[in-house]
């Protein structure tokens, strides 16, 4: 403990005497500036923080030291003394040449890793030209449609010395494996790749809703991946199990942390109910969250993380190995906190999420650009997003001790109220029978909804400021240059893939797809079949559509 119980009630007794002789005359002549004061997740803020706050804090037990057991300060012993978080820019938009071009810019510019974004159609396991997909191509994304746009995209760029990570979803597995055969045609053989897939689907039933089939066959393909990694791509995260999407849904922090770790765990059963070894494949899992505006409350919740993960792991599940404890993560700014009205001062947004990730501890970070409520970033925007990770690394300090805030009574108080909430959602999510169940019931779905209205709603009434929004409004239009796509690009994506239907071998297609579809009948592992089909350069669409057939589409129900 902090303090002794003597100490503590000497503490108390003098937290009563600064309230009587000190405070409420203040307030009597200064009134507070609101009634109460909350985070932005409508958490209660105390207007002082003490060891009576922290009374039942063990300071080896809940904190450590940093990178032993639970990891609360830091999963590394040094820090970001001895390695910077990866500085990884999500890009990704138009034809594979375009976002080539892109990618090729961020590595002159300093970017540490490749984080590619698809477009809609993509997403969902459509071809560029499939007429559900007329009018998104390339407008949120990359158009990747085969093995050959694959090849185009990382042109140039040697896949055995960059780390990539791949934002998709349902269609993951077939993406990794355009990914993996487009590395052997670089001579890179699949167990020197390294690199993270997102491939979480749970949170796309939850949150984003790009799913294609129902849950049990999307959580058999999400476990394909992480049993072939295991055993034949021992440096690739075949899952990075994501927080940010249902943040930006409009949960509150906590909802984002507890329903992202409820649904690490149960890919952590589907994996064990496959035979897999906890030790094999646990170390391999990664995280993606979301860094929101109000600092403190973004920092304890990363804190909260690395915790509750720790004795998840060890305690629940009796990994043995430290590996399998720790919680590795991408941060990214929030993207619903940007503004379309003055955008330029989503920079300064921008830089306190990105400071609070850093000092929240995230292995890797992508940082906003100001233009991304009206467009995709243009180059002058994205560079600008990356010079404030670098100055963040290189001018501010903030590195230099491991751990900084460790010991704040507001962050560990804030930290052991956001890990007890935590625990009161996985408690709620049991009783509803487990994840499935529960997002099929729409629980998450309604928590959601209801944070994300209520939200709205203190904005609306101006219980919340948004700067530029609802105070210090400005009647200037947005004056700065926007990313323009090529207008032929569409036209050159059909083009191409209607020459590669013409000039590939289509009876090794149809026999690729065929053994695909018997595999996908059966119990056998589908990641092979998936590989074998993208090196015949089978088609996006007509790899997804086998599925289709196979697993049927998923329509959510409707809950009144």
């Amino acid at each position: 403990m902090t303090f002794d119980a003597h100490r503590l009630q000497q503490l108390d007794a003098e937290r009563k005497r600064w309230e009587y002789e000190t405070l409420y005359p203040t307030l009597n002549r200064l009134p507070e500036r609101q009634d109460t004061f909350t985070t932005q997740s409508s958490v209660p803020v105390e207007r002082i923080y003490t060891p009576l706050d922290v009374r039942e804090l063990d300071h080896i037990r809940d904190l450590g030291m940093p990178g032993e057991y639970p990891f609360t300060r830091s999963i590394h012993a040094s820090g970001y003394r001895g390695k910077l978080w990866t500085m990884r820019m999500f890009a990704g938009f138009g034809t594979a040449e375009e976002t080539n071009a892109r990618y090729k810019y961020l590595l002159q510019q300093g970017n540490m890793g490749l984080s590619v974004a698809f477009d809609l159609p993509t997403l969902m396991g459509y071809d560029t030209d499939a007429p559900e997909a007329l009018g998104e191509f390339g407008k949120c994304g990359v158009a990747v449609s085969s093995l050959k746009d694959m090849e185009i995209l990382f042109d140039g760029i040697p896949l055995g010395d960059v780390t990539t990570s791949m934002t998709i979803n349902s269609p993951a597995p077939i993406i990794w494996a355009f990914y993996i055969a487009a590395a052997e045609k670089q001579g890179v053989p699949m167990e020197k790749l390294q690199g993270t897939l997102q491939n979480d689907i749970l949170k796309e039933f939850i949150a984003q809703k790009e799913y294609i089939f129902p849950p049990e066959p999307s959580m058999r393909l999400v476990t394909d991946t992480i049993e072939f990694g295991t055993r034949q791509m021992p440096l690739w995260n075949t899952i990075s199990i994501s927080g940010y999407h249902i943040r930006e849904a409009g949960s509150t922090a906590v909802q984002e942390l507890a329903f992202t770790l409820a649904d690490g765990l149960e890919y952590v059963r589907w994996a064990l109910e496959r035979g897999l070894d906890i030790d094999a494949f646990a170390p391999r899992l990664s995280f993606f969250f979301n860094v929101h505006n109000d600092f403190f409350e973004e920092i304890a919740k990363m804190r909260a993380a690395r915790r509750i993960w720790a004795r998840e792991m060890r305690e629940t599940f009796g990994a043995q190995n430290p590996r399998s404890w720790l919680m590795r993560f991408h941060a990214q700014t929030a993207g619903v906190s940007l503004t379309a009205q003055q955008p330029e001062i989503n920079l300064v947004r921008v830089a306190i999420q990105a400071l609070a990730g850093v000092l929240g501890g995230t292995q890797s970070l992508h940082t906003n650009s100001m233009d991304e409520a009206l467009a995709l970033p243009s180059e002058r925007a994205v560079t600008l997003a990356m010079r404030t990770q670098q100055i963040i690394a290189e001018e501010t300090g903030v590195l230099n001790t491991i751990d900084p805030l460790g010991g704040s009574y507001f962050v560990e108080a804030l930290t052991n109220q956001t890990e007890a909430a935590v625990y009161q959602y996985f408690r709620r999510i049991d009783e509803a029978g487990g994840v499935i169940p529960a997002l099929e019931a729409g629980f998450f779905q309604q928590e959601i909804a209801d944070a994300s209205y209520r939200h709205q709603r203190e904005v609306d009434t101006n219980q919340r400021y948004i700067v530029g929004v609802n105070k210090y409004v400005s009647g200037e239009r947005p004056g700065i240059p926007i990313l323009e796509m090529d207008p032929k690009g569409h036209e050159r994506q059909v083009a191409r893939l209607q020459q590669l239907r013409l000039e590939r071998d289509n009876e090794r297609v149809t026999q690729a797809l065929n053994s695909l579809r018997a595999a996908c009948a059966g119990s056998a592992n589908t990641m092979p079949y998936l590989i074998e089909a993208a090196k015949t350069y089978a088609t996006l669409g007509e790899i997804t559509d086998v599925m289709r057939e196979v697993f049927g589409v998923y329509h959510e129900p409707v809950h009144i």
